[in-house]
């Protein structure tokens, strides 16, 4: 990898900001690579506008900022008109499925999608469901390795919680892994 740029983004409360964080850790520290973490919000503390941004390099990062996204992060619909129409043709566009619908904007491009939220209530706290989508997020593109998003999962979230955002992220891992074998399979088809 010489260098990955990721955009999450979704909306105020459901944690985009922790898990562009717990990325840049697992990276950065836990697998050694070099990394930077950005974000932006709109005024509102809940329900406004969200992102965080995530450059991965193994070579020294010069410039911060996230130029051209290679990795889409969508959890609301909002997140989906803002960042979609301008994104690159062959970057990947993941999608919490439940959250935000497809259109002629996302023609052409590679799109993978999870109920990352309904997966959460399922686990008994939809507040997870970015956990649920940073298994997810690992499973189908390897940017960090397992343990390392574990350990920055384990050491990021409010104590007590260290067993559900552990079943979040398998969940989440295991979700990213059937859709990545089902893909290889139709490719071999």
């Amino acid at each position: 990898m010489s260098r990955a740029e990721i955009r999450l983004s979704g909306f105020g409360g459901q944690g985009i900001i922790k898990t562009g964080y717990i990325i840049g850790e697992a990276v950065a520290i836990h697998d050694g690579k070099n990394a930077t973490f950005t974000q932006s919000y709109g005024p509102e503390s809940r329900g406004g506008a969200c992102a965080a941004q995530v450059v991965i390099s193994d070579e020294p990062i010069s410039y911060p900022h996230v130029i051209d996204p290679t990795i889409l992060v969508v959890m609301s619909q909002g997140a989906y008109n803002k960042y979609v129409p301008g994104f690159r043709k062959d970057g990947l566009l993941i999608i919490d499925e439940d959250l935000a619908e497809t259109d002629e904007a996302a023609d052409g491009l590679r799109i993978l999608s999870i109920p990352a939220t309904r997966l959460a209530e399922e686990l008994g706290r939809k507040v997870v469901a970015n956990v649920v989508m940073l298994g997810f997020l690992i499973a189908v593109t390897e940017l960090a390795s397992v343990e390392a998003m574990k350990e920055a999962v384990l050491s990021s979230v409010p104590k007590g919680t260290e067993e559900l955002n552990l079943k979040a992220f398998e969940r989440g891992y295991e979700y990213g892994q059937q859709v990545t074998k089902r893909r290889n399979s139709a490719e071999d088809e």
